[in-house]
């Protein structure tokens, strides 16, 4: 329905999108055939039929554009991407976890400068808009001022969070100083200078890069600081079988980190658990009952990780949503990507689990759910995100189905989960401003990041000192 029309004195600057697809993703789960959205300032006035908006706002519109028939839908929510690992790159491919981790990654970041961070920050939020995301969930690097001054050129949303570790084996050395206290209060500073900062458009969260990297009392006193300063708590989560066993071994509990959270009460509504592959029923159950949000990462956890039980966690109620992961584990920051791959992933683990297929599981509704409100609910971002409703932060973006890749168009919702590629995706708005217009960035110049960002991963990787070894026989 739209709403009535607005006196002069509350309604400034309107934009008015007619005659498209509106996929809501609201909890009618509407889809307007020919719907139009007025925009005022940074949201959602209206939203109905072509006709009646005309009708009732036309004359009021600052401005207006015929969408052609092209689909609107809200922004993607991207619940778990390394943006500072960007300029990483390519630097761990096919290699074990802990290699990846020991050798690569952790000396890679331990590296970085602030500058570094922000430029490869940069250059993730140009692949993030270009797939259609409005929204992210950093899931933790060691430089969050350098990605916030990012975020805000860029004009996207997001939840920062610094990498934060206390204890374990394989840290480099200027990590290994790092006190429980210093954790702590490093968070807390950043959130009082960048919480709610770039209009609104920057949160910050409280970070735990891991359980094999966490001392109890950091863990708990975690807890204990978001919830004072009402904050989402990022953490990965059940990542490989060698956590599981690690955990029991050393926590003495039954299974795995899922078990333990459980059992020190950090399993709760503002705790993000990245890729959570290794649980068992019980551990689904507690992450069911406790509000806890998941981030399904498919191609990240393909390649290194195994088969989250996703079917059984959207089963069993539990708000699941999409992410990317790093570009050192994933190298596509495409969440389009990740949509394909999670509903065919899924299929395929149930053949392999069950000895029979199952082409309904994890259908192409529930995994744009998973993209748009489930990755809102996910952020803690919900009651202004991840669905097209009037009242709501105007974070949408415009598809054109009219090419080859997704032409025809019998099922726009199937279509966009399995044909859909990010050259679809045309403009990007967030906050009430265009940020991709025409397939275009628009707040900074995109060859000039490839170029900086390019510049700075050679020297990084030298300081760094890694080396990649040949695949081939280079001459």
């Amino acid at each position: 329905m739209a709403a009535p029309p607005p006196s002069s004195s509350s309604f400034s600057t309107p934009l008015l999108l007619y005659n498209g697809v509106l996929v809501t993703m609201d909890p009618h789960s509407r889809v307007f055939r020919n719907g139009a959205i007025v925009v005022s300032g940074d949201r959602i006035h209206a939203i109905g039929h072509s006709d009646d908006i005309l009708r009732d706002f036309s004359h009021l519109a600052d401005g207006s554009i015929d969408l052609c028939g092209r689909i609107l839908l809200p922004g993607f929510v991207n619940t778990h991407v390394h943006t500072s690992q960007q300029l990483g790159r390519g630097i761990a491919d096919d290699v074990d976890l802990m290699t990846w981790l020991h050798e690569r990654i952790w000396p890679y970041e331990a590296s970085m400068t602030e500058e570094d961070s922000y430029v490869s920050t940069l250059l993730c939020g140009i692949e993030l808009i270009r797939s259609g995301v409005t929204c992210f969930a950093e899931a933790g690097g060691q430089h969050v001022g350098g990605m916030a001054k990012a975020v805000e050129l860029l004009g996207i949303r997001a939840c920062l969070t610094q990498s934060t570790m206390d204890s374990g084996e394989g840290l480099p050395v200027n990590w290994r100083s790092h006190s429980t206290d210093y954790c702590i209060q490093s968070q807390k500073e950043l959130h009082r200078k960048h919480h709610n900062t770039a209009d609104g458009r920057i949160r910050i969260w409280f970070g735990l890069r891991q359980i094999m990297n966490a001392t109890d009392e950091l863990l708990l006193k975690t807890k204990d600081a978001a919830e004072e300063l009402k904050t989402g708590i990022h953490m990965h989560v059940a990542e490989i079988p060698y956590e599981t066993q690690h955990v029991m071994n050393t926590r003495k509990v039954e299974h795995g980190t899922v078990t333990y959270l459980e059992k020190i009460g950090l399993l709760r509504e503002n705790l993000l658990a990245a890729h959570s592959v290794w649980l068992n029923d019980a551990e689904i159950c507690f992450l069911s009952k406790s509000g806890t949000k998941v981030s399904h990462c498919p191609a990240s956890a393909m390649r290194m990780l195994g088969f989250a039980p996703i079917r059984e966690m959207l089963d069993a109620g539990v708000c699941v949503s999409l992410g990317t992961d790093g570009a050192p584990s994933n190298n596509r920051m495409s969440i389009v990507d990740e949509m394909y791959l999670a509903s065919l992933i899924n299929k395929g683990r149930e053949a392999y689990i069950n000895g029979t297929t199952n082409p309904t599981a994890v259908p192409a509704e529930v995994v744009l759910k998973m993209a748009t409100i489930n990755g809102a609910k996910s952020v803690l971002w919900d009651n202004e995100i991840g669905s097209l409703e009037v009242g709501k932060k105007a974070d949408m973006i415009i598809v054109n189905p009219f090419s080859w890749t997704m032409v025809p168009l019998h099922d726009c919702i199937s279509s966009l989960v399995y044909c859909m590629r990010t050259e679809n995706i045309e403009s990007v708005m967030c906050n009430g401003q265009w940020i991709m217009k025409d397939r275009k960035i628009v707040n900074l110049d995109e060859g000039e990041v490839i170029s900086l960002a390019m510049q700075a991963s050679n020297y990084l990787l030298k300081r760094a000192r890694i080396k990649i070894p040949n695949k081939m026989n280079f001459l």
